[in-house]
């Protein structure tokens, strides 16, 4: 349902054509004669969306990892505030006695 439709290959051209039927005819190596014909390579759209799909989960998994990491910053920035503010009210109560 969702699938683009693709372009047809281009034909190839006559000159290429003929000239690979000239080096053919040329060839004297011992290869049989009935070769398969060379298919065409149609443009096929699912590799270019696999790398995209491999580029989204990369940055995906890039931004938790460092949301991860800035979370844990501000957490044990909060938690040395917490002592610090602790140790401080410790200090200065010893002082006042």
């Amino acid at each position: 349902m969702l699938r683009p439709k693709l372009p047809d290959a281009p034909p190839a051209p006559a000159a290429f054509v003929a000239r690979r039927d000239e080096q053919a005819a040329a060839c004297t190596c011992h290869q049989s004669s009935t070769h398969a014909p060379a298919r065409a390579d149609h443009w096929r759209i699912s590799p270019h969306v696999a790398q995209g799909i491999g580029a989204v989960a990369a940055v995906l998994v890039v931004g938790v990892v460092l949301t991860a990491l800035l979370a844990t910053v501000a957490i044990t920035a909060l938690a040395v505030a917490i002592a610090a503010v602790v140790l401080r009210s410790l200090v200065n109560g010893r002082r006042t006695r």
